[in-house]
């Protein structure tokens, strides 16, 4: 079911998805009451609301839609504003599956509906692809794709001897659908003496990592922000990839840089996981600690690949506690990941690992 109090976006929306073979729209609706008498009438697999809308909003909808029914996956449909963003952020808050911006200065119908078809109908499919009679050679798979890799064993110990792990200098996090929420779970937790800085890649849009990066920093003991060119890493701060750029690492004199470029998408993400993850396998090798946490499609998969022939170490988020096991899944079935572990562990496994190493940060030379 399709809710936007604009026309011509339920008609493009309703075009776009009735043009796939596998998906019906069942139904539309103009504002948020309107939506929520539709429910029980049209039964849907899934809904997408827009933000703005007169009479009820897409968020006091999405608090009525959670009350009723608590797995029915909801789709924003956002603007490419700082208002909007903020709005999104909001709606991930109360419990939207994920959302999707709206096309914006694109230049023509057909782009727009080409972005809406490239962007809406994978997360759709995704989400309820049993629920839309969708057959299995038909649903993405983005777990169970990866190339096969011997699991990776730690070397015997002998008893009464610890195993010395390599001490980490870089903490580098990638995460995507699911992520603001999965993020705002585990920053709380590191502590605000963290020995090293922290680097993340969430996919998003412009306005919305901005933002997202002062909402984690609000409500976190490290200090958060949004990476912009030139900015200095330093320990117990993050620097969040920018939307639209990606973000990579190089090595100033005895500090170490950000720089951001605007080079063409990987895995159709900008910023993207494996461009910041090859250049801090360059910049710090074995000295890297990488955490993949939930999202959809690939992205960090032939990035870990890089942090593990550096000699660095990752983890990954476990499937039951991740929206979509897709990034997390595609590491941990490579066999690339030395622990597989829920959110709520995370935080503490992290911690420990930093622990293990120097107590504190000092930039090494290449």
């Amino acid at each position: 079911m399709i809710v936007d109090d604009a026309v011509v976006v339920r008609r493009i929306v309703s075009d776009v998805l009735g043009g796939d073979p596998n998906i019906e729209v069942a139904g539309t609706a103009a504002n948020g009451k309107i939506a929520l008498s539709k429910i029980t009438l049209v039964n849907p697999d899934i809904i997408t609301l827009d933000v703005e809308m007169p009479e009820m909003d897409g968020l006091e909808c999405l608090k009525e839609i959670r009350k009723k029914y608590a797995t029915l996956p909801v789709i924003m449909f956002s603007t490419l504003t700082t208002r909007g963003g903020a709005a999104t952020l909001d709606a991930l808050a109360l419990g939207a599956t994920d959302y999707v911006a709206k096309p914006a200065n694109v230049g023509s119908v057909n782009v727009a509906m080409q972005r809406i078809r490239d962007e809406l109908i994978p997360k759709i499919k995704t989400f309820c692809g049993k629920a839309v009679g969708l057959q299995p050679s038909t649903v993405p798979d983005f777990r169970v794709k990866a190339k096969p890799r011997p699991a990776v064993r730690p070397p015997p110990v002998r008893p009464g001897l610890a195993l010395a792990r390599q001490r980490v200098d870089i903490l580098a996090i990638g995460v995507s659908t699911g992520g603001p929420n999965a993020l705002a779970e585990l920053m709380p937790v590191l502590p605000s003496n963290l020995p090293v800085p922290i680097v993340i890649v969430q996919h998003m849009p412009p306005f919305f990592t901005k933002l997202l990066a002062e909402r984690l920093d609000s409500k976190s003991k490290i200090s958060i922000g949004e990476g912009a060119a030139g900015d200095l890493l330093q320990p117990g701060k993050a620097l969040m990839a920018p939307g639209d750029y990606h973000m990579v690492l190089r090595k100033n004199g005895a500090a170490f840089q950000v720089q951001t470029n605007q080079e063409p998408p990987e895995n159709s993400c900008r910023p993207a996981v494996d461009v910041l993850f090859r250049s801090v396998a360059e910049t710090f090798g074995p000295r890297t600690l990488a955490v993949i946490m939930t999202g959809m499609g690939q992205d960090g998969l032939l990035g870990c690949e890089r942090i593990k022939e550096a000699g660095g170490q990752i983890i990954v988020q476990d499937e039951a506690s991740s929206v979509v096991w897709g990034m997390p899944g595609f590491v941990a079935r490579a066999g690339l990941a030395e622990k597989v572990l829920p959110l709520p562990q995370l935080g503490a496994e992290i911690v420990k690992r930093l622990k293990e190493g120097r107590p504190t940060w000092q930039p090494l030379a290449s």
